[in-house]
């Protein structure tokens, strides 16, 4: 059966190319900010680009606040990609404001401590290619990232859920899998073949 990939559409995100991809991975995708629509999905994904108040505030807009946590409480497969990944943690600071996250995840989003930002281009990731998962088989792959925020550091119970990129020195969260919840700080509809892989990795996820 084609599963049905509800994407919300609160006014941020790369929205076009996360549908495309996500259909060529072979999903039935509904872009839409109606809970009562996207209700009727099997997973859900949450886009996100540009500053990580912007996106806060267009979350709450529209209720997005409540129906992500909703929908990561109730156990459906959940993906954040990019500020959608980062708006998951308790927190962000940039610009030396501090503006509070979902709260989904623990850990605070600040700013990359590498030279040379914005970190924008392909990047590999460390990870464990027996991962069970998004990575599962994923070895030397690489991923198109575009962000000069992320999460640096995390809390002991997160360690274990955790895949890790570098760079310029500085590392940092690339990706989370905690049960039905899996965010990345990469692109996959940007990152090829690899991001296709991953892509129908959650696509294809067993449900519930």
């Amino acid at each position: 059966m084609t599963r049905r990939v509800g994407v919300l559409d609160y006014g941020s995100g790369n929205l076009h190319s996360a549908c495309r991809a996500l259909e060529a991975a072979g999903a039935t995708v509904v872009l839409s900010a109606e809970h009562a629509t996207l209700a009727s999905c099997d997973q859900l994904l949450l886009p996100g680009v540009g500053a990580f108040g912007a996106c806060m505030d267009g979350l709450l807009r529209v209720g997005g606040d409540d129906l992500v946590r909703d929908w990561a409480a109730s156990e459906k497969p959940l993906l954040g990609i990019c500020v959608g990944h980062q708006v998951l943690f308790e927190a962000g600071v940039e610009h030396g404001r501090r503006v509070a996250g979902l709260g989904v995840l623990p850990g605070t989003v600040e700013r990359l401590a590498a030279r040379r930002l914005p970190h924008m281009g392909w990047n590999g990731v460390e990870v464990d290619p027996a991962s069970p998962g998004l990575f599962a088989g994923v070895e030397a792959e690489r991923f198109y990232f575009v962000h000069s925020y992320a999460v640096r550091t995390v809390a002991a119970q997160l360690r274990d859920e955790v895949v890790w990129a570098e760079h310029d020195g500085d590392r940092f969260v690339a990706a989370v899998q905690r049960g039905a919840v899996c965010s990345t700080q990469f692109h996959p509809e940007k990152s090829g073949a690899a991001g296709g892989r991953l892509l129908s990795t959650w696509v294809a996820r067993p449900m519930g």
